[in-house]
C-alpha cells in the first residue's frame, strides 16, 4: 500500500485524545475522535459541528475525505451532512465533522468517541475546455434512474 506523509498538529488541551488511527492493517480510513469538552446530546434531526482537536497539512495533489463510520450509521443513524466532507491541501484550520442524527432519539457524543473516518486520496484538477457541442453517447441525456434502479 502506498504511503504519503501528512503533518498533523494536536491542538493544545487535546493531548488526552488519540491521533487519528487506522484500526486495521487494511483500513483505508483513520478514525477521528471527538474533542468535545462536555458530552453533546445530538437531538433527532439535529446537525452539529464536532471538533476533532487536530489540524493537518495534506500534501498538494491529495485531499482528506471525512466519511461516516459504518457502525454509527447502521446502529445509531449517525451520518455526515456533507458526506464526504473535504479537507483541501491548503486548509490549515481545525478539522471538524458535521454530524446529523437521523434517528428518533438523542445520541450522546462523549470526549474521545470515534465519530468519523479520514481518508487521504489523490486528486486531479480539471482543465476545462469550452466547446460548442459535446459528442453523443449511448446514454446521451438519460437522467436519474435512466439505466435502472
Amino acid at each position: 500500500m502506498e504511503k504519503v506523509k501528512v503533518k498533523i498538529r494536536q491542538l493544545p488541551g487535546n493531548e488526552d485524545l488519540s491521533l487519528p488511527t487506522y484500526m486495521s492493517q487494511g483500513a483505508s480510513g483513520m478514525d477521528l475522535y471527538a474533542a468535545v469538552e462536555n458530552e453533546v446530546a445530538l437531538k433527532p434531526g439535529e446537525i452539529r459541528l464536532i471538533p476533532t482537536g487536530i489540524q493537518v497539512a495534506i500534501p498538494v495533489g491529495f485531499e482528506g475525505q471525512i466519511r461516516p463510520r459504518s457502525g454509527l450509521a447502521l446502529k445509531h443513524g449517525l451520518s455526515i451532512v456533507n458526506s464526504p466532507g473535504t479537507v483541501d491541501s491548503d486548509y490549515r484550520g481545525t478539522v471538524g465533522v458535521i454530524l446529523i442524527n437521523q434517528r428518533e432519539k438523542s445520541f450522546s457524543i462523549k470526549r474521545g468517541d470515534r465519530i468519523a473516518q479520514l481518508v487521504i486520496s489523490p486528486v486531479v484538477q480539471a482543465e476545462l475546455e469550452p466547446v460548442e457541442e459535446l459528442e453523443n453517447t449511448s446514454r446521451n441525456q438519460g437522467g436519474f434512474g435512466h439505466t435502472g434502479t
